[in-house]
């Protein structure tokens, strides 16, 4: 599938361990850095949860809204953009929110997600795309066949590094035709870490290769408690710092320029950038 975007998936090995709380901000460092239009997509189809992370009780438009155009394979960068929202404080970040309705995961189809890939890819300067950690949707599946670059997103507890990494990674992915050496690690480690593994070790045991860490504070958890991520990933010092290094690793793996922080804020730079780079290209 061709795109002229770059596409890049982070998967969880385990639920509710951090997965789009990473993906989120590493689309975040990107869009500040670059100035580029950077499409978020939410491909979550049972557990979205990064609309309550933004302060957002009901999002207008969700993936599972768009469920017509997918089927009908209509859909199309102008109506792509009508669907995502821009993100405060980052006008040139849009995000795609998951599918709200859960009992309809199990229905979509590996050619409506291929479609809203391949739209995503004409659309968008770069796409990060996020699913969460369950490997048995047509989402999870064509996001990372079609990715130019893969995420797994782990903690130093030795069950989901070993047990869990080690099954979707080294049991499933094979099956789709993508080896252990194709994935890139970031580990998050939380107030609560007692696991004591290293980077080094987490991705020797299962087989990939090192893009960066988290390190979450107490102060973190409120944050996405309270509605407040995005603000904080822009405002608050240790917010800052959050997947930074990891974002400075894939824009240099995809030549994604960067400019300067007065530029960026300049009305006529962001239009130059989205007429040559963004969605008109």
């Amino acid at each position: 599938m061709n795109t002229s975007a770059p596409l890049i998936t982070f998967v969880g090995t385990t639920p509710n361990i951090g997965t789009t709380s990473a993906a989120f901000a590493a689309a975040f460092r990107i869009a500040e850095a670059s100035g580029r239009q950077v499409g978020y997509l939410c491909m979550h189809l049972k557990s979205a949860k990064l609309h309550r992370y933004l302060g957002i009780v009901e999002p207008a438009v969700t993936l599972d809204k768009l469920r017509p155009e997918l089927r009908s394979g209509a859909l199309t960068p102008d109506k792509l953009l009508r669907a995502v929202q821009a993100v405060r404080g980052v006008p040139n970040l849009h995000v795609l929110f998951g599918n709200m309705l859960r009992d309809q995961a199990e229905f979509y189809s590996p050619e409506e997600m291929e479609h809203l890939l391949r739209v995503a890819g004409q659309t968008f300067s770069i796409v990060i795309i996020d699913v969460g950690a369950y490997w048995d949707n047509a989402a999870t599946i064509c996001a990372l066949r079609e990715a130019d670059t893969r995420i797994i997103v782990t903690t130093d507890a030795l069950s989901h590094f070993q047990e869990d990494g080690k099954r979707w990674i080294s049991q499933v992915s094979p099956l789709f035709g993508l080896s252990t050496e194709q994935y890139d690690t970031v580990v998050i480690y939380s107030p609560w870490s007692t696991g004591g593994y290293s980077m080094k070790d987490i991705c020797k045991e299962m087989g990939t290769t090192k893009l960066g860490e988290l390190r979450f504070g107490h102060h973190f958890y409120a944050q996405l408690d309270s509605g407040h991520y995005g603000q904080w990933l822009k405002e608050d010092p240790a917010g800052k710092l959050v997947m930074q290094e990891s974002a400075d690793q894939l824009m240099d793996r995809h030549h994604i320029r960067r400019i300067t922080p007065t530029l960026a804020v300049q009305p006529w730079y962001r239009k130059l950038l989205a007429h040559r780079n963004g969605v008109s290209s």
